[in-house]
């Protein structure tokens, strides 16, 4: 069974830093897209970062110049550094990826909150 395991969310307050991690396990044929999307309460969940197995990156424009996405293809990790952290940066983060086939999947969530 598949499980991506998210870890790294908590409390900071807003032009500090945050490093989320997440862990792949079980057999996925053919991994191509990893990234994050991120959701705040009351709206939709929204990319943040995708990064192709090549490692070409995509960001919002509201992290650009703050966020990093990398990944780890060895080991099936995928992190995300996010730095000067802004109150509109808080939400529940999600690790996602899609394989051949184009099956997705998705971690629980982690918790990201950024005080002002």
């Amino acid at each position: 069974q598949v499980q991506l395991v998210e870890s790294g969310g908590g409390l900071v307050q807003g032009g500090g830093s945050l490093r989320l991690s997440c862990a792949v396990s079980g057999r996925i044929f053919a991994i191509n897209t990893m990234g994050w999307y991120r959701q705040a309460p009351g709206k939709q969940r929204e990319l943040v970062a995708i990064i192709s197995n090549g490692g070409n990156a995509n960001y919002r424009d509201s992290v650009k110049g703050r966020f990093t996405i990398s990944r780890d293809n060895a080991k099936i990790t995928v992190s995300l550094q996010m730095n000067n952290l802004e109150p509109e940066d808080t939400a529940v983060y999600y690790c996602y990826v899609r394989a051949a086939f184009s099956y997705e999947y998705w971690g629980q969530g982690t918790q990201v909150t950024v005080s002002s």
